[in-house]
């Protein structure tokens, strides 16, 4: 009865052997490939490293302002104003500014690129029932992986830095927004689609004067949840040199600093709850803004 209490599994030789394998190949392709793939995120590592500079570079008094007219003009609440104000002020006052700049710009680029990368192919899944059949599997797969697992090819190709921090950040955060795109352009009603036929829409005028506009209030809960995602990978990230209010966190832990870990924890958790409340905020306002459109 043995073999019902014991699972029959590979010869230990043998699947040793596999494992050297795919190590060995992995290992080849980096050092043949590794300087160039690294290469080709350049760009985008210059660019975070710009953003970063110039948040780091802008008077504090500034960012506040900014900060909190886009919160005025994504919900018009001043309480959420305010709050957004006390929030930047208490993080300042705890020495956590520089530190919240940096996150501030690895969330705000990380977000950019998944939109820019997220909604073409949440536009492509709801064009095509195959090309869904195809990418909703690597989606489950993104979502559903521990990040420590991905983040081993991340840095044997890119090795520790920024850049490879901002991928990781990526393809934790970039699943939402392509799955909320494609279920917003496909909620769109079929006669408002028919209707458009009638007047001889193209495809693209379609896709952009009908269906992306009427899908965004859920393509924005689709950025709120990349958003969120995003920041809950910070600390993660600074395992592999994303830096921000991640690594002191990590350093909390190693040494058992409560405070230290306590206060930027909860820098990341106002960050969270801001960019929540404003992301949110905005849903709304034009989620009645298109209601009343069709009331009219």
């Amino acid at each position: 009865m043995s073999f019902l209490t014991e699972f029959p599994s590979m010869d230990p030789g043998n699947l040793r052997d596999l494992k050297k394998a795919i190590d060995g190949t992995f290992r080849d392709f980096t050092r043949a490939n590794g300087e160039f793939i690294e290469s080709l995120f350049d760009p985008l590592k210059w660019f975070l490293l710009w953003f970063e500079r110039l948040l780091l570079a802008t008077p504090w008094p500034l960012i506040i302002i900014i900060v909190c007219a886009l919160a005025w003009l994504a919900s018009r609440s001043w309480k959420l104003v305010a709050g957004t104000a006390i929030a930047f002020l208490v993080i300042g006052y705890l020495d956590m500014w520089e530190d919240t700049m940096v996150t501030m710009a690895m969330v705000s680029v990380a977000t950019l690129l998944c939109i820019g990368f997220g909604i073409p192919i949440g536009v492509a899944m709801a064009r095509s029932d195959r090309a869904q059949a195809i990418i909703t599997p690597i989606l489950d797969i993104m979502q559903t992986i521990p990040s420590f697992v991905y983040l081993i090819p991340v840095v044997m190709l890119l090795g520790i830095g920024k850049a490879p921090a901002l991928i990781a950040v990526m393809i934790y955060a970039i699943p939402p927004i392509v799955r909320l795109t494609n279920l917003g352009i496909r909620l769109v009603q079929e006669d408002v689609l028919e209707a458009a036929n009638s007047f001889g829409a193209s495809y693209r005028q379609r896709l952009l004067g009908v269906q992306i506009p009427l899908a965004l209030p859920n393509i924005f809960a689709g950025v709120n949840q990349t958003i969120m995602m995003a920041l809950a990978m910070v600390v993660i990230a600074a395992l592999i040199g994303g830096s921000g209010l991640g690594t002191p966190v990590l350093r909390a832990v190693n040494n058992q600093y409560l405070a230290l870990g306590l206060f930027n924890g909860m820098a990341i958790v106002a960050l969270a709850i801001i960019f929540d409340r404003v992301s949110q905020a905005y849903g709304k306002r034009l989620q009645k803004h298109r209601e009343g459109g069709h009331g009219v």
